[in-house]
């Protein structure tokens, strides 16, 4: 059991290798700057690869009755009602994604999860995740990262 959960942070590690040098082999942008394709490919590269390595070292670190415990988690029948929910609100929120737009379908989305998730008790928590989350991706893509977002109406 223990050497099954190697293997997913060693995929990782390796996948995110492979895209990097995948990236690298991009072209330049013959418009603007010419590094602009590699910058967002290139941080979700970094961020597999680091999440990866922190994956390996909480693997290397847990102890073997902790596994049985995971498992057991797993195959509740709760938790996998929850994850067919989940499952369901992503696409959901892919379908309405084009004729929404993003801001909208995202806030909607982030919304479902979180009061899905924490319920109604945390609502203050789970209004104000859904605006920062939603409006800073927004903000990001749009202005920082200038990738054009489909507005709403498509």
């Amino acid at each position: 059991m223990h050497v099954v959960r190697f293997t997913m942070p060693l995929f990782f590690i390796v996948l995110s290798v492979a895209y990097g040098m995948l990236i690298i082999q991009l072209p330049q942008a013959t418009l603007g700057d010419p590094m602009a394709p590699f910058y967002f490919p290139i941080a979700i590269c970094i961020g597999l690869f680091l999440f990866a390595v922190i994956d390996l070292v909480q693997v290397v670190k847990k102890k073997e009755h902790q596994y049985e415990e995971d498992v057991a988690l797993l195959v509740r029948k709760s938790t996998i009602k929850t994850i067919a929910v989940i499952v369901t609100m992503c696409v959901v929120y892919t379908l309405m994604f084009e004729y929404t737009g993003f801001l909208l379908s995202t806030i909607l989305f982030l919304a479902m999860l979180l009061f899905y998730l924490n319920g109604k008790r945390k609502w203050v928590m789970n209004v104000l995740v859904t605006g920062i989350v939603s409006i800073s991706a927004w903000f990001i893509f749009s202005y920082l990262l200038e990738i054009s977002l489909p507005g709403f109406g498509g």
